[in-house]
């Protein structure tokens, strides 16, 4: 990996090359490292090292955008260069004011060496333990296993200089019989955290238990949703609503509710850059300081997501959520919590008289983002609970549902929470359980 000084150098080149007005510099450096299985066998590795720059260069309220991955001194020269032609042969952008000034950033610790050094052999004696417990119990096992290293780097002409070094890693695992799959995903900072005995038996349980699943009847029932489904809903939320644009532009289920109530009064939702188990990222994509903003708290919608544009446009600070120049999708979360409660899994089972025990969604979509009504089905382990017990596996099913409805309907919550990434987010989630959910449809499967 480069390190910071290198990374400065860069960055300082390109502000020193510039002829902009403003000019701000965005440097990813990602080594990362991928191995997949099938058919319980390892397939494919990979490894990929990467460098990339991307340049935002504004000639008055003329803005262009310019990247590339050749990040020699002339390669940065000429994207610095294809930034201001593109900049002076833009229209204005009425809702540019100027790029963020500087501002104290907080260290974050997400750089763990073991991560790092994780290599092929590694990763493919954890899959090992995956295919080899899958092959005991006459399954088929797939998945991969990824780490990476990646470091960013936002620098601007007006003095910011924000750097950012961090570790993840991640292994997931569909197993399968003839008639049933499971799932099961674990992501961290530390591989070490991770356990591939665990995840193995997860999805195996979950296949095992799944299997010559019978057809359910579409409607209203009661359901548990378990963490990665959970973590759907806050994808939705975060894609559809939480965003200080689309509340600007009408089409977010915040706009003109701010201060009421949205969901139920036992659910709050937050962002958090720096909060703890996340994968942090202590600034945002203009080099702006992440801070903390409660979205809804008790159930009331309390704010939402600003970048420097949207920010602008009110008169407002950014809360650090800017996506990288040339984006137009407006600031978004990356960091979501939902607070945990105090039941367990067991619990939540117990209570349910007729319902549906969900392990996760797939193939979402919205249909009405005012409502957050998305559709899709259920996904890798999917039973039906009766007089509090699980009774047997059920094909999947099909829905249409307001995620709302959904948050406001809620009995349980777990009182443990994982971390997912199902979108583009880092969600820290509880399971829930849910009074009514609408189901639309089965599937043969």
């Amino acid at each position: 990996m480069r390190d910071e000084k290198e990374l400065k150098a860069m960055a300082d080149l390109a502000l020193a090359h510039s002829r902009a007005s403003q000019t701000e510099v965005l440097l990813f450096v990602t080594d990362s490292a991928l191995t997949r299985f099938a058919n319980n066998h390892i397939h494919q590795n990979v490894a990929e090292r990467n460098a990339s720059l991307m340049v935002r260069a504004a000639v008055g309220r003329r803005i262009g955008v310019a990247s590339s991955n050749i990040v020699a001194p002339q390669g940065v020269k000429d994207t610095v260069e294809r930034a201001g032609e593109l900049a002076r042969l833009a229209p204005e952008n009425p809702d540019f004011i100027s790029l963020p000034p500087p501002a104290p950033i907080r260290s974050a610790e997400a750089y763990f060496p073991a991560t790092a050094r994780f290599g092929p052999q590694e990763r493919a004696t954890a899959v090992g333990v995956i295919c080899g417990q899958s092959k005991e119990k006459e399954l088929v096992a797939s998945g991969a296993f990824s780490v990476a290293t990646s470091q960013m780097v936002v620098a601007n002409s007006l003095g910011v200089f924000a750097h950012h070094m961090e570790t993840v890693a991640e292994l997931s695992a569909v197993i399968k019989s003839l008639s049933s799959s499971g799932y099961a995903h674990r992501l961290a900072l530390d591989v070490s955290q991770i356990d591939p005995v665990k995840v193995a038996q997860e999805a195996i349980d979950k296949a095992v238990r799944g299997q010559d699943p019978t057809p359910l009847e579409p409607g209203e029932y009661e359901v548990i949703l378990e963490e990665y489904a959970v973590s759907d809903i806050l994808d939705a939320l975060a894609y559809l609503g939480f965003s200080a644009l689309a509340v600007q532009e009408g089409r977010s289920f915040m706009a003109g509710r701010l201060g009421q109530r949205v969901v139920g009064e036992n659910i709050t939702i937050w962002d958090d850059g720096l909060g703890a188990a996340t994968v942090p990222m202590p600034f945002d994509f203009e080099g702006v300081p992440k801070e903390r903003v409660d979205l809804i708290a008790d159930g009331v919608a309390r704010g939402v997501c600003y970048d420097s544009y949207t920010a602008g446009k009110e008169g407002r600070v950014s809360t650090g959520h800017a996506l990288p120049p040339g984006e137009t999708f407006g600031p978004v979360p990356l960091n979501l919590f939902l607070k945990e409660g105090q039941a367990t899994k067991e619990e939540m089972i117990a209570s349910t008289q007729r319902g549906v025990y969900v392990t996760r969604f797939w193939y979402t979509r919205p249909v009405e983002p005012m409502t957050v009504t998305i559709t899709g089905m259920t996904r890798d382990g999917t039973f039906l609970v009766e007089k509090g017990e699980i009774t047997r596996p059920i094909r999947n099913l099909r829905f249409t549902q307001s995620y709302l409805d959904v948050l406001r309907q809620v009995e349980l919550i777990g009182r443990e929470s994982k971390l997912e990434r199902t979108g583009f987010s880092y969600n820290r989630v509880p399971a829930l359980k849910v009074g009514r959910f609408n189901f639309t449809g089965a599937t043969e499967f």
